[in-house]
């Protein structure tokens, strides 16, 4: 394989830029919560998608179902911080000048939903606060509106569909025990009379009333499925066959998140959804692999013998703003270190390869098949393979270019070291998608570069308010 870094993955040296989206002018306000030029959470304008068409909304109207929801409405949900005042500053200022101040941080009229937190310095505190109001959501009518069920919904992929899903307009039930996930990651709907959030393990009988069930509830970076392998076994299997027992009982339609882990170290490249895979069952990572397989196993298990209407999408490698910083996996690791200014860690040569999509693009998936009639395994992820090195280098580049565009002189450059490579780490790992474009009409959209850029940023901002 060529180790040229693609097109779309190059990072091109740019001038410093006063175009994105932060205020006219600058504002620096002395001993506040975050000090500031421009707002942390300003977005490079360069919103085109692999085909040159600018981004302004995610989502289609598919299999009857309209997932449109405008980009910007998303963004101001997870690019926001925790508080963005201090009580000195609160105190002494009008309500146009915190307005002012409080505009840094989000576009256009997404101030009304943000949080509106006050930081106090003397002793370290937060007060928070509620949002002013939620953000507008599909007015449906009683019989579009479905009751959907998200396990694992506060999880890193589990809040942006819920995001999604709330914005549409349907009531959401999200259940979570907060192992891997976080109550802030849906503390924006709290309190909407669509949205539900209860604390309870998958692995113990839930009983509920619902038209679909997205089961995404399973810890999913090497360090937390890790951590407790038994658990992580039985919340794939008990997890799994509660839920499949929720969906017969309701006659709901029910998708489980399974993972491209089923292929192991794939002998097959890239891999189609019609092959077996090459897993170590008793490796370490083997609780992770074998439990989505076994899983897969009882979905088809309950299809076949109780009739239950199952989809099964097999994730890809994922990226986006909530992931942990400190979950382990490459995307998040890299980023951390770059903008603290360590050293890149890289296991192994580096050219072991890997292909990453956007979360956006992966809740169109999501919902897409579960809107369709497709029963089959499909594979949602990005086709646009490249070596860990390659990823490494472009992190890199790009976090300096962000810190140069938001004002920072002579960043520092990490250096890549290497380290030995883990047990039973794939050595490729690309998706076949044939099925999914031909199924489902779904593509990713995103490029690498702008994921990684928006990461970057969401990163980036969360430091600064002290958040990581």
């Amino acid at each position: 394989m060529s180790a040229q870094i693609p097109p779309l993955l190059r990072v091109e040296p740019k001038p410093k830029r006063q175009d994105t989206l932060s205020a006219p002018s600058p504002i620096t306000r002395p001993g506040s919560a975050l000090s500031l030029r421009s707002s942390p959470f300003a977005m490079s304008k360069d919103s085109k998608d692999k085909h040159g068409k600018e981004i302004v909304s995610v989502g289609d109207l598919k299999f009857g179902f309209d997932s449109r929801v405008p980009i910007d409405t998303l963004r101001s949900l997870y690019l926001r911080p925790h508080y963005v005042s201090t009580v000195a500053d609160y105190e002494n200022e009008s309500p146009k000048e915190q307005e002012e101040f409080h505009s840094l941080f989000v576009k256009g009229t997404a101030t009304d939903y943000q949080s509106k937190s006050i930081f106090h310095p003397n002793d370290n505190s937060i007060s928070y606060t509620t949002l002013s109001r939620f953000p507008p959501v599909k007015l449906l009518p009683h019989a579009d509106r479905k009751r959907i069920l998200v396990t694992g919904g506060a999880g890193f992929v589990g809040s942006h569909l819920v995001d999604r899903l709330m914005l549409l307009g349907h009531e959401v039930t999200v259940l979570d025990n907060f192992f891997t996930g976080s109550k802030t990651t849906v503390s924006h709907w709290v309190g909407h009379p669509n949205f539900e959030m209860i604390r309870h393990d998958v692995i113990e009988p839930f009983m509920i009333e619902c038209d679909q069930i997205y089961h995404l509830a399973c810890p999913a970076s090497p360090p937390h499925y890790q951590f407790n392998a038994v658990k992580t076994i039985k919340t794939s299997f008990m997890g799994t066959l509660n839920m499949l027992g929720l969906a017969k009982r309701t006659k709901a339609r029910f998708l489980i998140t399974s993972t491209s882990e089923v292929y192991g170290d794939p002998e097959v490249h890239p891999q189609p959804e019609d092959y077996w895979g090459h897993v170590n069952p008793i490796g370490p990572r083997a609780c992770y692999d074998e439990g989505k397989r076994v899983a897969e196993t009882l979905t088809y298990g309950f299809h076949r013998q109780d009739g239950v209407d199952v989809r099964v999408a097999r994730i890809f490698n994922t990226f986006g703003p909530r992931m942990n910083p400190y979950d382990g996996r490459v995307v998040s690791n890299f980023i951390i270190q770059a903008l603290k200014g360590e050293n890149i860690t890289v296991y192994g040569d580096g050219k072991q390869t890997r292909s990453f999509q956007y979360i956006h693009d992966l809740v169109d998936g999501l919902i897409f098949l579960m809107n369709s009639d497709e029963t089959r395994p499909v594979n949602i992820g990005n086709g646009d393979e490249f070596t860990i090195l390659q990823f490494a280098e472009l992190v890199r580049d790009l976090v300096v270019k962000v810190q140069q565009e938001d004002g920072i002189d002579n960043p520092k450059r990490s250096e890549i070291v290497h380290e030995p490579m883990p047990t039973d780490d794939p050595q490729m790992r690309r998706p076949e998608t044939t099925r999914a474009k031909q199924v489902l009409g779904w593509q990713p959209r995103w490029t690498v570069k702008m994921g990684i850029e928006e990461m970057v940023r969401y990163y980036k901002a969360k430091m600064a308010e002290g958040s990581i």
